[in-house]
C-alpha cells in the first residue's frame, strides 16, 4: 500500500518590527514513508516542506509524482500566508501617542497541503516556527470567486462621509476590490472601542477600577448584526478593527484603559473568528504634523494594538506609521501640514482640522491600506482590482 503524504504545518511569522522575517522553515515529515506499491507505483512523497510565501499556493508536495487528483495522489493546497504588521472626529484627539515605527514584511509559512495518497495511512507533519515566534494568521489559497464582506469596525477616520468632509477612507474602500467583495462600513465617528461596542450603555461614571461605566452591559445594536449568524460575518469575511484616537480620553464615556483596549479586540476577533472570519487591526491614522520635511507619527495605542495582534494571532497593518510615510511621500511638509480644503498647494485632502480627511484624501489612504493588505500577503488581496 501507498503511504499517503503527511500534511505538513509551515509555521507562521510575524513582525512586529526590524528585519523581514520568513515563516516556519518547513512542515514536519509526512507518512512514514510511502511504500513502493506492488504495481510499481510511484512512493508517496513526505509531508509539506515548503512555506506559502505572502499568501500564495505553493502548500506542500502530495503523495504521487504527478497525479493531481484527490485520493490518487492529492493536490497541493495553497499555503495560508503568514502576515506581519508593517507598517477623529471633529473635537476627539487624544494626543500623540506612540510614534510607531514602520515594520518589515514578513513573509509568513502557511498551512502546507496534504498529501491525498489513495491508501495507507497519513502521517502528520509537525508544526514549525518562524524565527521571531508564531505571527499573525494568513489566508493563503482564497478563492477570489467567492463572494464575501468586508467588514469594518472603527472611528470617523474610517466611516463614511458626512457631506463632503469628513470622509474616512472606508467610504473608498469599495472601488478598490472586485464585485465579489462587499463592503459594509460599521465605522461610527466619535467612538472609541468601547462606546463602539456597548453605545448607549457607557455612562459618563468613572469606575473604582478607573474605567467607564457600562450599564447595562449588552453590546450596540451594530455589533450585534455583525454577530448575527443568519446576516452578520460568515466564513472567508474580514473584519477590519480600527480604533485608538478616541480612546486616550480621559473622561467618560470615550475613555478607555490600555489593558482594557487590547482585551476588547481580542474579544473582537475571537468571536469573528468563531464565525470563520479573519480579523485584521489597524492603527490609526496620523494626523498631519511635520517635523522638518517628515510627517510625523502621532497616535496612541499603536503598540497595544500591535500586542493584541500578536497575542491574539491576527494581523496588524500599522496605519499611523503608514500614512505618515505617506503624507512625507506627497511632500505635504516641513509645511506644517496646511493641507486642507482651504488651501490650493496640494489639492485637497484634509478637512481644515488637519484630522480628518476629504474624499480625495480618503481615496489615497484607502490605496495605502490595500497596498499593506498586499504587502503583508492578506488573504483579501485576492479580490484587490
Amino acid at each position: 500500500m501507498a503511504g499517503s503524504g503527511g500534511s505538513g504545518t509551515g509555521g507562521t511569522a510575524s513582525l512586529t518590527g526590524g528585519s523581514s522575517a520568513r515563516g516556519g522553515s518547513s512542515g514536519g515529515a509526512g507518512g512514514s514513508g510511502g511504500l513502493v506499491p506492488a504495481s510499481g507505483g510511484t512512493a508517496g512523497a513526505s509531508g509539506g516542506t515548503a512555506a506559502a510565501l505572502s499568501g500564495g499556493a505553493a502548500g506542500t508536495r502530495t503523495g504521487g509524482s504527478t497525479s493531481t487528483t484527490p485520493g490518487s495522489g492529492g493536490t497541493s493546497a495553497g499555503g495560508a500566508g503568514g502576515t506581519a504588521p508593517a507598517t477623529a472626529d471633529a473635537s476627539q484627539d487624544s494626543g500623540r501617542g506612540d510614534a510607531g515605527v514602520r515594520d518589515g514584511r514578513a513573509e509568513g509559512g502557511g498551512s502546507g497541503g496534504t498529501g491525498g495518497g489513495s491508501d495507507g495511512p497519513t502521517g502528520t507533519g509537525g508544526s514549525g516556527d518562524g524565527p521571531t515566534g508564531t505571527g499573525g494568521s494568513g489566508d493563503g489559497g482564497v478563492d477570489p470567486n467567492k463572494k464575501i464582506k468586508v467588514w469594518l469596525a472603527g472611528d470617523s477616520t474610517m466611516m463614511d462621509c458626512t457631506g463632503s468632509c469628513p470622509c474616512g477612507w472606508g467610504s473608498q474602500f469599495q472601488p478598490l476590490l472586485s464585485s465579489n467583495a462587499t463592503v459594509v462600513n460599521s465605522a461610527v465617528g466619535g467612538r472609541s472601542i468601547q462606546t463602539w461596542l456597548y453605545d448607549p450603555n457607557v455612562t459618563t461614571t468613572m469606575g473604582s477600577n478607573g474605567e467607564c461605566v457600562v450599564d447595562p452591559k449588552t453590546y450596540s445594536s451594530r455589533w450585534q448584526t455583525m454577530l448575527d449568524t443568519t446576516s452578520g460575518m460568515k466564513a472567508g469575511d474580514y473584519l477590519f478593527i480600527e480604533f485608538g484616537i478616541n480612546d486616550g480620553d480621559s473622561t467618560c464615556n470615550r475613555h478607555v484603559g490600555t489593558a482594557l483596549f487590547q482585551s476588547y479586540l481580542g474579544t473582537m476577533a475571537e468571536a469573528a473568528k468563531k464565525l470563520g472570519t479573519q480579523p485584521v487591526f489597524l492603527t490609526s491614522t496620523s494626523y498631519i504634523d511635520c517635523s522638518g520635511s517628515t510627517a510625523t507619527t502621532n497616535r496612541g495605542f499603536v503598540s497595544e494594538t500591535k500586542a493584541a495582534g500578536k497575542a491574539n494571532d491576527v494581523p496588524v497593518i500599522d496605519l499611523t506609521a503608514l500614512s505618515a510615510a505617506f503624507y512625507t511621500s506627497l511632500g505635504f511638509c516641513p509645511n506644517s501640514g496646511d493641507y486642507t480644503s482651504t488651501t490650493s498647494a496640494v489639492g485637497k485632502f484634509f478637512c481644515d482640522d488637519h484630522t480628518h480627511f476629504e474624499a480625495a484624501g480618503a481615496a489615497q489612504i484607502a490605496k495605502v491600506v490595500a497596498k499593506a493588505v498586499k504587502d503583508q500577503g492578506i488573504g483579501l488581496a485576492a479580490y484587490l482590482r
